[in-house]
C-alpha cells in the first residue's frame, strides 16, 4: 500500500479528518478529534496505529515489521513498517482496528454524532 492508498483508506472511514498537528511532514488521521493513525508523508516507512495491548504483543512477536509505537505509548500503539512482512490486507485490518478502538472509547453523545456523519 502506497501513501495515497493509505490516505484514501483512512479518509474513507466514517467521520475521519486529516491534519498536520506535529508539523508539515506528519499526517495524522482522527475520528471525532481523536487520533488513530499517523505517518511521515516524506518517508512513509511506517505507520503508527493504536492496538489492543494483548493483541499488540502478539503481533510484535509474529511480525518483524511490527514494533512498539515510535514516540507513542508502547502499550497501546504499534509501529507497522510499510516495507516489511505486513501485507496490505493486514495493514488495512490494523487501521480499522485502530479506528474501532477509538470509536468504542467515545462517549455516547460523540458516538451518536458519528452515526449522523455516516
Amino acid at each position: 500500500m502506497n501513501i495515497e492508498e493509505y490516505r484514501n483508506f483512512c479518509l474513507a472511514l466514517p467521520g475521519v479528518t486529516e491534519g498536520f498537528p506535529f508539523g508539515p511532514e506528519t499526517i495524522v488521521f482522527k475520528v471525532m478529534n481523536k487520533m488513530f493513525a499517523l505517518t511521515n508523508i516524506e518517508t512513509y516507512d511506517f505507520v503508527n496505529l493504536k492496538c489492543d495491548p494483548e493483541r499488540a504483543i502478539m503481533l510484535r512477536e509474529e511480525y518483524d515489521g511490527i514494533s512498539p509505537g515510535w514516540h507513542m505509548n508502547k502499550v497501546h500503539w504499534n509501529s507497522v513498517k510499510t516495507s516489511a512482512d505486513v501485507d496490505d490486507e493486514l495493514l488495512k485490518e490494523l487501521i480499522r482496528h485502530s479506528y474501532e478502538l477509538i470509536v468504542e472509547s467515545l462517549p455516547k453523545k460523540r458516538k451518536e454524532e458519528l452515526k449522523l456523519l455516516s
